[in-house]
């Protein structure tokens, strides 16, 4: 059987389809459809779950599916947010925080895996928390006024601080952990992500 690249695989697949839907779920939701605009989500949310169980399933884990997950995430959420700042104008402080921090991470994982050859770190913890932090919040102010008319001060500050503090932390961890890697000297640190692309999986024995 003739080798193929072990990059052209359902996951990866999985994680641009992701990227796609961001175009359809803009349009609908600017547009004031908001059924259609849900079902993207819901599609991008599925394909975001499934893809990772293929991968672990199918041994389909590959380092271009490492970063193009992640890569597919922010975007789709970058782009929610902003739809959601768009309607709420009170959002775009935490917006332009989100944006400033996801912005200078991507061109920190970038600068490692295409300059450096360094592996970049995986999702922690409080990336995760700052992230649900993140979303609460503006779900939490979006529901207030949309659908309660309730314009409550107190508590929108309450979580815009809340939630912009802790991203602050979870973004000086980060930069720690970018110092480290940048400075590491361990070969299970070291990625030829170009090297990878272009691998091909074996064949199977016939």
């Amino acid at each position: 059987m003739k080798n193929w690249n072990k990059n052209i695989n359902v996951p990866n697949a999985l994680s641009l389809f992701r990227i796609v839907l961001i175009g359809p779920f803009v349009y609908y939701f600017l547009h004031d459809q908001i059924l259609p605009a849900a079902i993207c989500l819901v599609l991008s949310g599925l394909s975001d779950m499934f893809d990772g169980m293929i991968a672990r399933k199918f041994n389909q884990i590959t380092e271009l599916g490492k970063m193009l997950d992640p890569v597919a995430d922010k975007l789709t959420q970058g782009t929610v947010a902003v739809c959601l700042a768009i309607e709420q104008p009170v959002l775009i402080p935490l917006l332009a925080i989100f944006i400033l921090k996801e912005l200078l991470m991507l061109v920190a994982g970038t600068f490692l895996v295409l300059k450096k050859k360094k592996r970049p770190t995986a999702s922690k913890w409080y990336g995760k928390v700052a992230t649900i932090l993140f979303y609460f919040s503006f779900v939490v102010i979006v529901a207030m006024k949309g659908f309660f008319q309730v314009e409550n001060l107190a508590v929108t500050i309450t979580l815009l601080s809340v939630t912009a503090a802790f991203m602050i932390y979870a973004f000086i961890q980060y930069v720690k952990i970018f110092l480290q890697l940048l400075h590491s000297t361990d070969p299970k640190d070291e990625i030829d992500l170009k090297a990878d692309i272009r691998a091909k999986k074996p064949a199977k024995k016939q």
